[in-house]
């Protein structure tokens, strides 16, 4: 991917809201990006940031309206050249795009798979709908991409259930669905988090071999740090259904500026830190606030060490370029920076 690459998908402004109790909760708060061919974007943040809930919104997978709200533009351009808003596309337009277009690798393979029909059927019945193949020319390609992403005996496990897999084997089952119909932008939903080490190295592995061969754009969503460093070219972190840093990998892990941030990096063992006493692993303390009942100000002020009463906790900071394509939300960020 060079600099002159054009986006493959931009996103502008994104904003969902949940309707609980007649009362519209706000999930994500206005945030935009983009990514290119070949980019691997990693969505960093705790659980209830906000990383899934966009891009669920992005593919019109959140609840109909009234009980969720969306607002924003998600523009993907597509193979034909054709440029489409996936939030404003119709039901038909964006079935057709869903799967074909962008894909999506959900967090937990054995609730997002089918356990009444074999994998062969589940791979296959995508591939018929979108590259109008028939069932055999579907189930020879099902058995070419289920041998594609390291499954031994593929023909054999085209009849095999959900359940007769392992975790790491329903996990490639899930990436031989999402590749299936060669989509220009995949978006992986904790892939690995259930998986054990060994494992979760062949999956990234694998990932990233597939995205050198077509050039696939991949928005990853973690809270892996670890993970971070091994895959991503960007990464952006969301606290409170916000974006509140954005930056390179190389420029977040040598010196991040949000105070989140650093605090997500500090409560990261490290190797340098292992059979010390005189170290403690960090905790950030208290946890992420509810969608519906936010503090004023700064939404991470309650838990930052660098909070000055009186002006982080009276206005939502903006978010600031900060040189370098880097952009961070806090009002300290600067004199923070220069004094770490």
């Amino acid at each position: 991917m060079t600099a002159a690459t054009a986006p493959t998908l931009v996103v502008e402004n994104i904003s969902v809201g949940f309707r609980r109790g007649g009362k519209l909760i706000p999930a994500v708060h206005d945030v935009s990006f983009s990514i290119s061919p070949g980019e691997t974007l990693a969505l960093v943040g705790e659980s209830g940031s906000g990383k899934s809930v966009t891009n669920l919104a992005i593919m019109q997978l959140t609840p109909p309206a009234p009980r969720s709200e969306v607002k924003g533009r998600a523009l993907l351009t597509c193979k034909d050249g054709i440029t489409r808003d996936l939030i404003s596309a119709k039901r038909e337009e964006i079935q057709a795009i869903r799967g074909n277009e962008i894909a999506m690798i959900f967090q937990e393979p054995m609730t997002s798979l089918n356990p009444v029909l074999s994998v062969g059927d589940q791979i296959a019945e995508a591939i018929m709908l979108h590259r109008s193949m028939s069932k055999r020319a579907a189930l020879k390609e099902t058995a070419d991409l289920l041998a594609l992403v390291g499954i031994p005996d593929a023909v054999k496990r085209l009849d095999s259930y959900p359940h007769h897999l392992s975790g790491g084997m329903r996990q490639r089952v899930m990436i031989a669905m999402a590749i299936s119909c060669e989509p220009r932008v995949m978006v992986a939903d904790e892939p690995t988090t259930a998986l054990d080490v060994t494992v979760q190295a062949q999956i990234l592995e694998l990932l990233k071999r597939l995205q050198e061969q077509t050039g696939l754009a991949i928005i990853f969503i973690t809270h892996n740090l670890g993970v971070v460093a091994e895959v991503a070219d960007r990464v952006m972190v969301m606290y409170g259904g916000r974006l509140v840093e954005e930056a390179t990998a190389e420029q977040l892990f040598e010196k991040p500026l949000m105070p989140y941030t650093s605090a997500l990096l500090n409560s990261v063992p490290r190797m340098d830190m292992a059979g010390r006493r005189d170290t403690v692993l960090e905790a950030i303390r208290g946890s992420v606030p509810d969608p519906g009942n936010q503090p004023p100000g700064c939404t991470f002020h309650p838990r930052c060490n660098h909070f000055v009463a009186g002006r982080c906790d009276v206005s939502q900071p903006p978010l600031e370029a900060a040189g370098g394509g880097r952009k961070v939300r806090c009002l300290r960020w600067n004199e923070i920076g220069v004094r770490a």
